[in-house]
């Protein structure tokens, strides 16, 4: 159910009966030569949208803009900032337990926002208010993505190319596919993403020309569809286990005995 298409009468019966949304998110941010800036948003909400009509669960609309500073040199891309991103998160997530959800699934298709969702959830466990949870789609089928790709790149590699030539092929441009791989990072042992234990680097740019990493021209509709499939089935069963859970087993156990000032005044 996709919360934008219906009335508010029409949700009274899911608020009634139930307490499961799925948040989508993603960003606006440079793909390469050959992917839409679109990309991570798109994967996303096709994902949450086709769980959410599986399962029978909430969808909200999709947080089409993240922490893509890292992305800034390349046109078009937008950003907010980390603590703009983690306060708009956490402040609707609120929102939706106002209306009776207390489980959420943050449907992340963006590695940078990755750790902020991380800490929006804990808050939100930690107040009792939602057991929230970040669930990143290639992060739930690693096998299959490490078999299916030699060289699968963290960011507009064959797996991301492979995912938009299933769910938008009009956007892709299969003839920079070449260009993304050779003017990008092929190699990504040979990046110098670190000197001698510590991170030196902070921009893709800095790693990658064009802003591509991996082989692109390892990527098909085909194995967009099996990645689909496999991520989308590890979501629904995601987001099913979470609805059969009692709320107060989510949250955080107490204090070990002896509990802390339990004497106090004896």
């Amino acid at each position: 159910m996709y919360i934008a298409d219906n009335t508010w009468p029409d949700l009274s019966e899911y608020v009634a009966e139930e307490s499961v949304a799925l948040v989508p998110l993603g960003s606006t941010e440079q793909h390469g030569p050959h992917l839409p800036l679109a990309t991570d948003h798109v994967i996303a909400e096709g994902l949450a949208r086709a769980a959410a009509d599986r399962a029978g669960f909430l969808c909200t609309p999709t947080v089409n803009v993240g922490v893509s500073e890292h992305h800034r040199q390349f046109h078009g891309t937008m950003w907010v900032s980390p603590t703009a991103f983690r306060e708009y998160v956490e402040s609707f997530t609120r929102n939706l337990t106002y209306h009776g959800i207390d489980r959420v699934v943050f449907v992340n298709a963006h590695g940078g926002n990755s750790q902020h969702l991380t800490e929006v959830a804990r808050r939100l466990r930690g107040d009792g208010v939602a057991f929230a949870t970040p669930w990143m789609w290639d992060e739930s089928i690693p096998e299959l993505v490490d078999n299916l790709f030699e060289t699968n790149g963290p960011h507009a590699g064959p797996k991301e190319t492979s995912m938009l030539l299933h769910l938008d092929p009009e956007t892709v441009k299969p003839e920079e596919f070449e260009n993304a791989r050779d003017d990008g990072l092929t190699d990504l042992s040979s990046g110098g993403h670190t000197r001698h234990g510590a991170r030196v680097h902070y921009d893709a740019i800095e790693n990658a020309d064009n802003g591509a990493f991996g082989d692109q021209t390892d990527a098909s509709a085909e194995k967009g569809e099996q990645l689909f499939e496999a991520a989308f089935d590890q979501l629904v069963h995601l987001a099913e286990w979470l609805d059969e859970q009692r709320f107060a087993d989510l949250l955080p156990r107490d204090h070990v005995d002896p509990q802390p000032r339990s004497r106090r005044g004896e």
